[in-house]
Parts: structure tokens; sequence; C-alpha cells
């Protein structure tokens, strides 16, 4: 039962983070995005998740049972770290490094998590700053990447 809670407060948190950011807009319009999407994307994700925990058939009393706390908990301080350390590294940089753990915790190598990350910050840079237009900070690799 306490699954179909969970699920019901993220619906209403959502609505209220889907509301909260419909008067969000840049003073100056610089980019084509606008400051308004990421929080209704985050909106609807979590919305989505809400309503699956409250719609989804009865889970077993023992749904904990089993979860891996130790990578759960690396994972959440990976992220913290990450938010930590985004600006000054910037985001490619940031993302690779954040990714080692995280990949580590679900079962890779550090090999494969090390390149994993460094294409996932470089390809989600790419998307992001060069085809939307979302301005990352580039941290030491500005000349790499001809950022800002």
């Amino acid at each position: 039962m306490s699954d179909r809670v969970l699920g019901a407060v993220c619906v209403v948190a959502s609505a209220a983070m889907a509301w909260a950011a419909q008067d969000y807009a840049a003073a100056i319009s610089y980019e084509p995005v606008g400051p308004r999407a990421f929080p209704l994307l985050l909106a609807a994700g979590l919305s989505l998740c809400g309503l699956w925990l409250v719609l989804r058939p009865t889970a077993r009393a023992e749904a904990f049972r089993g979860v891996p706390w130790r990578g759960t908990a690396l994972c959440a301080a990976a992220v913290l770290v990450y938010a930590l350390l985004f600006q000054s590294l910037g985001f490619a940089l940031a993302t690779a490094l954040m990714a080692l753990p995280v990949g580590m915790a679900f079962g890779g190598s550090w090999k494969q998590s090390l390149a994993g990350g460094a294409a996932l910050g470089l390809v989600l840079y790419v998307l992001f700053d060069k085809l939307l237009d979302v301005v990352l900070p580039t941290g030491p690799l500005a000349a790499l990447l001809g950022g800002n």
C-alpha cells in the first residue's frame, strides 16, 4: 500500500512542479528551448512514474528485500558529487566522472563505466549544447569542445 501512497504523492508533486514552472521565462530570449522545458519534462516523468506506482498490480510484501543498498547509496553520492562539480568541471567531464561509480554499481567494470561515461558526456553535450542550443558549462575542456 505504501507504493500507492508514494505514487499519489509523486503525481501531486509533479502537478505542483508543472504549475510552478508555467511562469518560468528568460528575461532575454537567448535559448530556443527556454527555462520552462526542463522542469516540465521532469514533472511529466515524475507523474508517469507516480501513475505507474498507483495503477500497477499489487506488489509482494517483500518489495525491498534484496535491494542493493550499497549500490544505491553509491549512486546517490555520485549524483551529489556531480551536482557539486558540475560548474567547475563542466558538463562532459562531470558526467563522465559521475557515470564511473554509477556504472560500477550496476555491475560494469571500471573500463566499461569510464568509456560509457565519456561517450555519454560527449554525446549529451553535443545534443544539448550544439543541436538544442542549451548553454552548458565546458570547464577545462573548453578548448576541445569549443564552448564558453
